[in-house]
């Protein structure tokens, strides 16, 4: 062994003297650095745009509450979806209290009840008389078996952005408009070709097969599920398939009325812009966070209203995205982390600032008669946009927390893409002729969930 590294050493070049050095150095300093250890309790959150408020919200708890620190870290969602499996799976250190959002939560809900990470809020929830004060679809997406394991965060409704200097400007009246068919029989006129080559290229609402946001936005709004109250699959039900037929439509054939538009890029919002698309399905987190900063063009341009209904009388919401305040179960201070999460999430005062700073609507219903959502918003021509999405939010679809969830999704959305090319192959454009092959898509898409469900022996004997 002595020959061996004799030999070795040898070997090495001066350069590779240095490295050596330079790498033993860093080892013994890294070995003597002291890692102060944290304390007091600690807060994780996923979301950029909400670390400015909570830090000034964890800085009064501070304040007020000198025994009881609270340290903030923001910690990207990918990366909290993993180190929170880790913990729950193998104790790995996490939190006290995290903020999670709906697309990464389901995983958390795959195995028995006893091994959910989250502490259990049902009883104090409902001994705090908090189930019927905050609005109840919020709880749908952090419920698992009729217990559940988060604050909610928001209710997300979602109202239609539509492009108010146009529509005027054309004379339609939007009041005459209740359900979908109205809409696109009221909007026809505004489709059109931009550039006088006789190419349409301003159609009336955004979407696109792909598009699997939207899909589930209009499924939930149209009273469509892809898991029943039991979380099992209903991919297949004959709802869904008539639901698919004339989605299919909206986006080909002789009576097309979408195009693709990309929520989250710059492509996106400059065919807004240029009046590419009329209306938009949009969430009050996108109306605040994201049209006002990018999109700063249409301002005094926009005006909100309902979603038209699927049919007369029917929903006028829906609702995309959530999140939830919740406490890890490996944490010694749950009645600390539950005594900031009520500071955090129910008082007036943190609902106002959400408001103001992210156009984020309250859960909470008694903030809601407050004033400060019935301020006028240029952007939106001088609409009171925080009451608009307030009047919506109890009409929210429930929403399932399987962790199956967004496989379900994907899979539905693969039946819509395949039924609107079958639709361009055989020339088949009646939502009527195009149901039996959505169902039949449908079916395989069941078996495929379903298979995945029945192997998770937690979900599948739940009662």
């Amino acid at each position: 062994m002595t020959s061996f590294f004799a030999r070795f050493f040898g070997a090495l070049s001066p350069a590779a003297w240095v490295i050596v050095a330079l790498a033993a150095g860093s080892s013994i300093g890294l070995a003597m650095v002291r890692v102060a250890p944290k304390r007091g309790l600690q807060f994780w959150i996923f979301s950029v745009q909400h670390e400015p408020h909570y830090r000034k919200v964890v800085e009064e708890w501070n304040r007020r509450n000198p025994g009881k620190q609270v340290q903030l870290t923001l910690v990207n969602s990918t990366a909290l979806q993993q180190r929170m499996m880790s913990s729950f799976f193998s104790g790995t250190p996490i939190a006290d209290v995290l903020e999670v959002e709906r697309t990464i939560v389901g995983p958390a809900f795959a195995g028995p009840l006893p091994s959910v990470g989250f502490v259990d809020l049902t009883d104090r929830l409902r001994q705090q008389d908090l189930l019927e004060r905050i609005n109840r679809p919020s709880f749908s997406p952090w419920t698992s078996r009729g217990r559940i394991f988060g604050i909610p965060h928001d209710v997300h409704p979602v109202l239609l952005a539509y492009r108010a200097d146009l529509v005027e400007a054309a004379g339609i009246d939007v009041s005459r408009i209740q359900t979908w068919d109205d809409y696109f029989r009221v909007m026809a006129p505004l489709m059109k070709s931009l550039d006088g080559s006789g190419h349409v290229e301003r159609y009336l609402i955004n979407g696109w097969p792909s598009d699997y946001y939207t899909a589930e936005m209009l499924l939930l709004q149209a009273g469509g599920a892809l898991f029943d109250s039991r979380e099992r699959p209903t991919l297949n039900s004959a709802f869904n398939a008539r639901f698919i037929a004339r989605l299919a439509t909206w986006y080909t054939g002789p009576h097309r009325v979408a195009r693709s538009l990309d929520y989250f890029s710059g492509s996106g919002h400059q065919m807004m812009l240029q009046g590419q698309v009329v209306g938009l399905l949009v969430p009050d987190w996108y109306a605040g966070l994201l049209m006002k900063p990018e999109m700063p063009g249409l301002a005094g341009k926009m005006k909100l209203m309902p979603l038209p209904a699927w049919e007369p009388g029917g929903r006028r919401t829906s609702a995309w995205g959530g999140t939830m305040l919740a406490i890890a179960k490996s944490s010694t201070r749950q009645d600390e982390a539950w005594q900031f999460a009520q500071y955090l999430y129910l008082s007036p005062e943190s609902a106002i600032e959400l408001f103001r700073s992210d156009g984020i609507v309250s859960p909470i219903k008694s903030n809601w008669s407050n004033p400060v959502y019935d301020r006028p918003d240029p952007y939106f021509c001088g609409q009171p946009v925080g009451r608009l999405f307030i009047d919506q939010a109890s009409h929210v679809p429930p929403r399932t927390s399987s962790p199956y969830n967004q496989q379900a999704l994907t899979a539905f959305d693969n039946c819509l893409i395949d039924v609107t090319a079958y639709a361009d192959r055989t020339g088949q454009y009646d939502p009527a002729d195009l149901v039996p092959e959505a169902r039949r898509l449908l079916d395989g898409a069941q078996r495929q969930i379903a298979d995945q469900v029945a192997r998770n022996v937690f979900l599948s004997a739940a009662p």
